[in-house]
């Protein structure tokens, strides 16, 4: 009788056990895949690009950030070439800005485009022939939202983000990339920032969500048509857009984070920030909690954007 006890109990430990391994993974299953790299190189960027390439097809948009002349901390050229060269039938492609830059105009933009060294090939401005409105599924303060013209050209999106600081976002990741890089530079991007007559009336919660919304439009245009890198180098507490007023990093690189998922990415990628040792983190940290930019998260969940849950599978090993 107690062998027999012993046995059923050894039965129900193991049915316990192997219940357990399967809801895990099947939870696992269910969440989005970020992929990392600690390798920083071009190598290292087509190599977890082609980890999520799988439904890039067609003609595909490359949405970088130029950066303001002589920029320090912006993508390393030979990075952005060989991703460039490594998708077929790719083009790079920006918007002019909002803010007193060359890059308000297109003529300006291409100048800052040579200075900064992206001459390998030529970059699609694509507000230069005017703008079209992409329709926000669910939004409250925008139901469609301005964006250059030229996005309609493209059959897919690859989001490549240099992720950092951001004077307004407290972080850029791949939300901001399109949030404000696809919207046009005199429309779009007005309609972001603008509060009645204030240039820059929106801040805060409500300027997150001005972003999420801007960046749903992109999100639901591309479907399953859109990836998202985003690159942890020289993460200063400001965006590329400060050129070379930008601060000097006080985060390590840490490597590449890569996604079908916006949300995931994004989240993966604040993970790794806030993971940093405290004389490192301190002010990116404080950049973005004073912005309040972790509301891009939580109104991307809000908009039935994604979970912030992940999967994190390091390439490298």
């Amino acid at each position: 009788m107690k062998k027999l006890l012993t046995l059923l109990l050894g039965l129900v430990v193991l049915t316990a056990c192997h219940n357990a391994q399967k809801v895990q993974t099947n939870e696992t299953k269910n969440k989005p895949v970020v992929y990392f790299t600690q390798d920083i190189s071009p190598e290292g960027l087509v190599k977890i690009y082609d980890k999520i390439s799988k439904n890039i097809e067609g003609k595909v948009a490359i949405k970088f950030h130029t950066g303001e002349p002589h920029g320090p901390n912006i993508l390393p050229v030979p990075m952005v070439k060989a991703l460039w060269e490594h998708i077929p039938n790719s083009r790079l492609v920006e918007t002019n800005v909002f803010y007193d830059s060359p890059r308000q105009t297109t003529k300006g933009h291409r100048e800052t485009l040579k200075i900064n060294g992206w001459t390998f090939t030529e970059v699609d401005i694509m507000d230069e022939d005017g703008t079209v409105m992409l329709p926000i599924k669910g939004g409250k303060h925008f139901k469609e939202m301005s964006m250059g013209s030229h996005v309609l050209n493209y059959d897919s999106l690859v989001v490549l983000t240099h992720f950092k600081g951001h004077t307004m976002g407290g972080y850029g990741g791949s939300l901001k990339n399109i949030a404000i890089g696809m919207a046009d530079g005199k429309i779009g991007k007005k309609m972001i920032h603008q509060k009645g007559d204030e240039q820059w009336g929106y801040t805060g919660a409500r300027f997150q969500e001005n972003m999420v919304e801007s960046a749903k439009a992109t999100v639901d245009h591309f479907g399953k048509k859109i990836v998202y890198i985003n690159v942890l180098r020289r993460m200063s507490v400001d965006c590329d857009c400060a050129g070379t007023s930008a601060a000097e990093p006080k985060a390590h690189d840490i490597g590449i984070l890569a996604s079908t998922d916006l949300m995931a990415v994004d989240q993966a990628s604040l993970d790794q920030v806030y993971a940093l040792p405290e004389h490192e983190g301190h002010d990116l940290k404080e950049r973005i909690e004073s912005r309040e930019g972790l509301r891009q998260i939580s109104y991307m969940k809000e908009l039935g954007m994604g979970t912030g849950e992940y999967t994190l599978v390091n390439i490298d090993k």
